[in-house]
């Protein structure tokens, strides 16, 4: 697989140590590769604003002027795709993680025992964008990526499929449509099929995703949520 990387850190040893061990991995791994660095976020966005198409980030989350949580949620906003990898020496900031689905948050130092698993799960999800399904609505049969989808919702003998895009409704049987999905989302209630990656906020009977829409978790089914959600990231 061709992979564009950036790595951002105001760290200049940092910058080339974790490019180092990127490099090592993509040889290792017979990826293409396309690695960027950057000493900031200003530096990142000059050239993001030109050329989009970039796979994984390695950002930093303290550097001056806008932090690696801020510049994450600014590519977020018009970027689903794209694979985020926090790098911090404090585990305070995990929980900003959630805002903008990251994929990891590794905790300095890191060595490639740490990097290298975690750049093989994000292979593995860029990959997985490329699945989809498709359903039948009033405007015509429409191909969702699975990696767009928030959670997918039963209504008598529809479906309705919330994107990061918007929502879809099909008539489908709501069984029938989860045949289609994968182990990243999980059923968290009789009506309701959630994605792991865009749970923001779980509690005993009610789930926040990263759209803001809340929705029900069955009961006696917390544990089983919360255990896929750990698993997951």
């Amino acid at each position: 697989m061709e992979l564009k990387i950036a790595v951002c850190d105001d760290d200049n040893d940092q910058r080339n140590y974790l490019s180092e061990i990127i490099s090592a991995w993509a040889r290792e791994n017979r990826h293409g590769l396309r690695l960027r660095q950057y000493p900031d976020a200003k530096a990142f966005f000059f050239d993001y604003e030109e050329q989009k198409d970039f796979d994984i980030l390695l950002l930093d989350v303290e550097m001056p002027g806008m932090s690696g949580t801020e510049l994450a949620k600014a590519v977020r906003r018009e970027n689903t795709a794209v694979q985020i990898i926090f790098v911090t020496g404090y585990y305070e900031y995990f929980g900003d993680g959630f805002d903008v689905s990251a994929l990891h948050y590794l905790i300095k130092p890191v060595d490639g025992d740490k990097l290298c698993p975690v750049l093989d799960r994000a292979v593995q999800n860029l990959a997985w964008r490329q699945r989809s399904v498709l359903i039948s609505t009033q405007e015509g049969e429409i191909k969702i990526p699975l990696a767009d989808i928030l959670y997918v919702e039963a209504e008598k003998v529809y479906v309705n499929v919330h994107t990061v895009q918007g929502s879809l409704r099909t008539r489908m049987a709501f069984g029938r449509f989860a045949e289609q999905l994968d182990d990243t989302f999980f059923k968290v209630h009789r009506s309701y099929i959630a994605g792991l990656k865009y749970i923001r906020k779980i509690a005993r009977t009610e789930i926040t995703m990263a759209n803001g829409d809340v929705i029900p978790v069955s009961r006696g089914l917390y544990s089983e949520v919360h255990a896929a959600l750990i698993r997951y990231l």
